[in-house]
């Protein structure tokens, strides 16, 4: 159960840091779905940022981004981060010829993460306020990676937001996808998702798995409930009629 300092926390309005279970046990997280509702997600998305109502938000990088940079796996190039928040991902990933851009539709969110990042700015890191669904960068990625973005979208949208991956990356390019999978929530976000949801708007766009595995680095409260997927665009997707996308 969370505990009452959390509770007064959100009350006062001030941050809820991700250090509690991602579901309705967790005040953080009523809150926020009190906030955010359906696909007006911009404006409730906001609201959470400048209340400081950010239970997802580990205020730190994820322990798996580490490891995946430090892992030498990762290609060189550019680099998207969508709803980057507070920015820790981004720079984590930055360096060894890569150069990331984190995106967000909240200002508030764009803010604290160059406030954050100030103390020693990345020279190969930006961040950018703006929609993920209507942005229009200069040029294709190289990588990808999303971690509790398609999650937190209204499920209506992930066909939306697979079309913007099969846009926004290169025919050479990669997408990575840190998986986080509920299964017993009531409503959203998080919603309930599993790999079968990716896989049903990623595949017939071209993507397939090139790997898979569980995260074994996951913070405790998401451990057993994540996995990291790498995928790549193939030739089968070429040509593919995409969803409308949001306006």
């Amino acid at each position: 159960m969370a505990s009452s300092t959390a509770v007064a926390d959100v009350n006062a309005g001030g941050r809820v840091a991700g250090t509690g279970p991602l579901d309705a046990s967790n005040p953080g997280i009523v809150r926020m779905r009190q906030l955010v509702d359906g696909q007006q997600y911009a404006d409730g998305w906001s609201k959470c940022w400048e209340q400081g109502v950010t239970p997802w938000d580990l205020g730190e990088p994820t322990p798996a981004v580490v490891k995946l940079a430090q892992s030498g796996t990762l290609p060189a190039g550019t680099v998207l981060v969508p709803g980057c928040g507070g920015g820790y991902d981004a720079v984590a990933l930055s360096g060894a010829g890569r150069s990331v851009v984190g995106l967000d539709v909240c200002d508030a969110a764009i803010q604290r993460a160059k406030q954050w990042s100030s103390s020693s700015p990345p020279p190969d890191v930006a961040f950018v306020n703006a929609d993920f669904f209507t942005w229009a960068p200069p040029e294709p990625f190289h990588l990808i990676f999303d971690y509790t973005f398609f999650c937190a979208l209204d499920p209506s949208l992930r066909p939306a937001w697979a079309a913007r991956m099969h846009q926004l990356l290169r025919p050479d390019g990669e997408l990575i996808t840190l998986m986080y999978m509920p299964q017993d929530q009531d409503s959203g976000p998080p919603y309930n998702t599993t790999v079968l949801d990716y896989e049903e708007v990623l595949n017939p766009l071209g993507f397939v798995i090139g790997s898979i595995q569980d995260n074994d680095v996951a913070v405790e409260p998401r451990k057993g409930l994540e996995k990291i997927a790498r995928w790549k665009k193939t030739a089968n997707g070429a040509g593919k009629t995409t969803p409308d996308l949001p306006h």
